[in-house]
């Protein structure tokens, strides 16, 4: 994975999307010769699918502590910034489907974790609270974020650079 980095860097591009004309975008973002379409250290897809996996990975066992998954943590920590949140409004700020996320609520919902109730002023909505066991993990969960940040080797500017890149990239995922 190293040399594919290592690669892009030398190269001074990231291929962000096949087709894209980074002539006319004045951006340092190329297309690749069609040779190389095809392979991995042409896609961008490819090191944000690994480092995602290695981020979960690395989750993991702080997670276990609190007898969680991931997807349950973030759910958790939507509804620790704002409760009573429909199931759709969820879904959209999590950029879970329906069809994820209403199991993984009702598995949360069986451990005591959140409960779910018809909207009183519109019974077609549903909407998640976070019960007592739930707003109590928020205090055995606060130091989860310095573990991490310790399990990535990235100063605070690279971290806000890449989490703004990121957020760049779906968005325009998104908007396309």
């Amino acid at each position: 994975m190293q040399g594919v980095l290592e690669k892009e860097r030398e190269a001074g591009a990231v291929r962000v999307c096949q087709g894209y004309d980074a002539a006319a975008s004045g951006s340092l973002v190329r297309e690749p010769a069609s040779s190389d379409l095809l392979k991995l250290e042409s896609q961008l897809c490819f090191p944000l699918y690994v480092c995602s996996k290695e981020v979960v990975r690395r989750y993991k066992p702080f997670l276990d502590e609190l007898g969680i998954t991931y997807t349950q943590y973030i759910v958790l920590m939507a509804l620790w910034e704002e409760q009573g949140v429909s199931v759709g409004d969820l879904g959209a700020k999590l950029y879970l489907d329906s069809g994820t996320l209403t199991p993984l609520l009702k598995k949360m919902e069986a451990h005591g974790l959140v409960a779910r109730a018809r909207s009183d002023a519109d019974e077609r909505k549903v909407v998640v609270t976070l019960t007592r066991k739930g707003e109590d993990m928020k205090k055995r969960a606060a130091d989860i974020p310095l573990k991490m940040a310790r399990c990535v080797d990235l100063s605070s500017e690279e971290a806000r650079l890449l989490k703004s890149l990121l957020a760049k990239v779906i968005d325009g995922i998104r908007l396309s």
